[in-house]
């Protein structure tokens, strides 16, 4: 790569990243916040395990009934005005967490947040390929994954510490942190739509040489493709399999999140010190997850990293259950978290080697919709699991076995996709 490409590529990643990232960080706070509203949510609207992890879960559903659609509107309207449309709507629906009165209203509510967020992050990894080629996407999307584990490093304490708001106005902690949480991400929706640009042709920050220069970079990537049709894309078996590997990490993911502060409540401390103790696993997720990527860049081993990254986060669920101590537990968690975070961040470089066009955008947008059931089946697997056996013991496990299979799957993509 010249210099005057990598300039470019630089001043992309300037101007998109700190943007795009840490609109992910709202994002996964929001969908996510309401693991620590569970604190003492669930008692006063008199939930189960169950009905919890189902309410958490149902998100997902409905992010997955939606996704292609949201997707396809995107390429149709473009990013900009697309992100923004997804933003300010989950940031009204998060915030009317704080009204729900009962399972149903949470589940409606939950519901529709799903609706609201759906085609936001195959959107970005369709929008990031836009701007940056092949050899540098591992990087580019570690950067924006990173908002996932950092939003629970801030997330975690800031949301312990608006649980402690309990009673403030006559209004409970919940509430106060569904509330404070929702709101940036209506204010920020306006900034997206006033700061991106919907391809690189209409860049303000790129002079018109730079603009050439980046549209002929990107057009001349040799490519797998697929036919551009929908129906051909989803049929395609790497498609296939690529949506059931990203449904083991993400049902690995969520299991773990949406029940970790719980986990950690159990053994007696306060829902600061379970806020300040989230975050831990997670701080070195993120670290672990930008060095790796950094790593898969340089090597070009995508598929074998994925296979790596899978079975470490199966490794560590195992450890996380063999003693009763919540620190060797958090240890394992912490294992399995870095496994499952690295992932990610590599898993979204492979389907951009091999989709392009519209046919990139639908199968994006449904290797994520499948991927993301992981989400729902996570959370209600462990709450069915824990009123069952009384613990948390059955539920880790069995997402240990979903990730081994995850593992062997991303392994037989060397036999289906070309230059390993």
């Amino acid at each position: 790569m010249d210099p005057q490409q990598e300039k470019i590529l630089k001043k992309n990643a300037w101007r998109l990243l700190p943007l795009l990232t840490f609109a992910y960080v709202i994002n996964y706070l929001d969908r996510t916040n309401v693991s620590f509203a569970a604190l003492t949510m669930n008692k006063d609207l008199g939930l189960t395990a169950t009905q919890y992890g189902r309410g958490a879960g149902i998100f997902f559903l409905a992010y997955c009934l939606f996704e292609v659609p949201s997707n396809l509107a995107l390429y149709r309207f473009g990013a900009r005005l697309w992100i923004a449309r997804i933003m300010i709507t989950w940031g009204l629906l998060s915030v009317a967490m704080a009204f729900i009165n009962g399972v149903w209203s949470f589940y409606i509510v939950r519901f529709l947040l799903g609706v609201a967020e759906a085609g936001f992050f195959p959107g970005i990894a369709f929008y990031l390929a836009m701007w940056f080629p092949a050899h540098y996407r591992a990087r580019i999307l570690a950067g924006f994954l990173v908002g996932i584990p950092f939003s629970t490093v801030i997330g975690a304490p800031v949301s312990g510490l608006l649980m402690e708001l309990d009673g403030v106005w006559g209004i409970a902690g919940w509430k106060w942190l569904f509330i404070v949480e929702g709101l940036p991400a209506v204010i920020f929706g306006v900034v997206v739509a006033r700061v991106l640009a919907d391809r690189p042709e209409t860049a303000s920050w790129l002079s018109p040489e730079e603009k050439t220069t980046l549209t002929a970079m990107l057009a001349a990537e040799p490519r797998e493709r697929v036919r551009t049709g929908i129906w051909a894309t989803i049929k395609d078996a790497r498609v296939l399999i690529c949506a059931a590997i990203q449904f083991g990490f993400t049902l690995g993911s969520y299991g773990v999140l949406f029940w970790l502060p719980q986990m950690i409540k159990a053994s007696g401390v306060s829902n600061l010190t379970v806020g300040v103790l989230t975050a831990i696993p997670y701080l070195f997720a993120t670290a672990a997850m930008i060095w790796w990527a950094l790593v898969v860049d340089k090597s070009g081993k995508k598929i074998s990293n994925l296979a790596i990254t899978c079975g470490l986060g199966a490794v560590g669920l195992v450890i996380s259950v063999l003693s009763g101590s919540l620190y060797i537990g958090l240890l394992g968690l912490t294992i399995a978290l870095i496994g499952i975070t690295s992932a990610r961040a590599i898993f979204w470089t492979i389907p951009t080697r091999f989709l392009t066009g519209i046919g990139a955008a639908s199968g994006l947008a449904f290797i994520n919709s499948i991927g993301v059931m992981g989400g729902y089946f996570g959370p209600e697997l462990m709450g069915t699991l824990k009123d069952f056996t009384g613990g948390y013991f059955a539920g880790l496990l069995a997402m240990a076995a979903i990730l081994a299979v995850a593992t062997l799957l991303a392994a037989s993509l060397k036999l289906l996709i070309k230059a390993e």
